[in-house]
């Protein structure tokens, strides 16, 4: 039976005192990257309040909060880590201790991405008021480590905690439009050796830093010609960080290293990306080594578990039965034709649809520019939107599947 939309409207803006004082909690705790204990332990408590039918914690240290038992296994995913706050002097706020008015809440992690976790959570307490419950069972995931490894939590989700939703829902923020993609991403390291002699006489060494110098050209060069894609948009590429070794300010430098940020449009892999900085003339001629970054950091419970820094670009059709269903239930909250659109930063889409092809598509409070910023912020009427549409979509997927 078609849910009705004004009554699901009407109580997710009774919800909005508690998904506000929710949000808040969660903002006051600091949660970057490895140091999400105290921020878990706090959902866990507002799963158990408004009757979550399980909740427990992963060995990795994601929070999986399950409400009905239903054939159709439907996830929605929130990272509940954040980066730091840079320099303070940039915030007009406390960053922790946040701000509240009439239309928004201020806070490091408001948009990026803990109002998703509390419209979800909020989400699933109107499928319980409503008796919304069907043939599914919604999974609500609070997930570690996205911000240092995007995807990683959900390597350790599908490969080892053995769960395979038929779709997830990534509340990362959207502006309440509906996102079916996002270019991929790599870090890169690319090396070269020099060698060192003393600063007087620089003839008698080999200066690594100098053989970087039209590396570092044609990269840029590279960039302007990476390809494109008509949704996605075009490849990139970035030198981020630079490094160097020398046995003092006096010696001529014996290695330099550069980071590259590449960014993957559709069409492009890492073998791809590599063997297009490997073939660039001025690697060749320095002999520099071209390599993707690993990353190995312990999560907040201890649990190392290491994986290459690559993450693939994905994309679902917009014909697809998930995109479709949401679309659907857009229109029937709101009346409105929703906008269709992409990220341009990256989520944990690259692992769920990236690796293992499972259909992923975004929709979540909260604005991309107001993400890493200082003075991050979101919006209260996206917050309820988007717990209505989170009650929403369970149900009439599973309309869809059985229709």
């Amino acid at each position: 039976m078609r849910v009705g939309a004004e009554e699901v409207r009407r109580l997710a803006e009774a919800c909005l005192p508690d998904i506000t004082r929710f949000l808040r909690d969660m903002v006051a705790i600091p949660s970057e990257s490895g140091n999400e204990e105290r921020v878990i332990q706090r959902i866990w408590q507002e799963m158990e309040r408004v009757g979550f039918d399980q909740v427990e914690i992963d060995p990795m240290g994601n929070i999986l909060g399950t409400v009905g038992s239903g054939r159709h296994l439907i996830a929605m995913d929130a990272h509940i880590d954040t980066v730091g706050v840079g320099n303070r002097e940039l915030w007009t706020f406390d960053p922790y201790e946040g701000y509240e008015d009439e239309q928004c809440i201020g806070g490091r992690g408001a948009s990026d991405q803990k109002g998703g976790m509390a419209s979800m959570v909020y989400g699933a307490k109107i499928i319980k008021e409503l008796g919304l419950e069907g043939d599914y069972s919604l999974l609500v995931t609070g997930t570690v480590q996205e911000e240092d490894c995007d995807g990683l939590c959900w390597q350790y989700i599908v490969q080892e905690d053995g769960i395979r939703p038929e779709f997830v829902v990534s509340t990362e923020p959207t502006s309440c439009k509906i996102h079916r993609g996002q270019r991929g991403r790599m870090e890169i390291r690319v090396s070269v050796s020099g060698l060192s002699c003393h600063g007087s006489a620089p003839e008698r060494g080999d200066n690594a830093i100098y053989k970087m110098a039209p590396i570092l050209l044609e990269l840029r060069a590279l960039h302007e010609n990476l390809r494109d894609h008509e949704f996605l948009g075009k490849g990139s590429l970035t030198v981020s960080e630079i490094f160097f070794s020398s046995p003092s300010r006096c010696a001529v430098a014996d290695g330099c290293s550069i980071s590259i940020d590449r960014r993957l449009t559709g069409g492009e892999t890492a073998e791809s990306a590599l063997r297009e900085i490997r073939n660039l003339p001025a690697v060749k001629a320095a002999g520099a080594t071209v390599s993707m970054y690993d990353y190995a950091a312990p999560s907040y419970r201890g649990l190392v578990y290491p994986s290459e820094a690559y993450f693939p670009t994905w994309l679902i059709d917009e014909d697809h039965a998930v995109t479709r269903t949401l679309v659907e239930a857009y229109r029937h909250l709101t009346g409105e034709e929703p906008v269709v659109d992409k990220w341009t930063f990256s989520t944990n889409g690259v692992a769920i649809m990236g690796r293992f092809g499972i259909p992923c598509v975004g929709f979540g409070p909260g604005h991309e520019d107001q993400a890493h910023a200082p003075n991050e912020r979101t919006w209260k009427s996206e917050l309820v939107k988007a717990a209505a549409m989170y009650a929403l979509i369970p149900t009439l997927y599973v309309e869809r599947c059985s229709g």
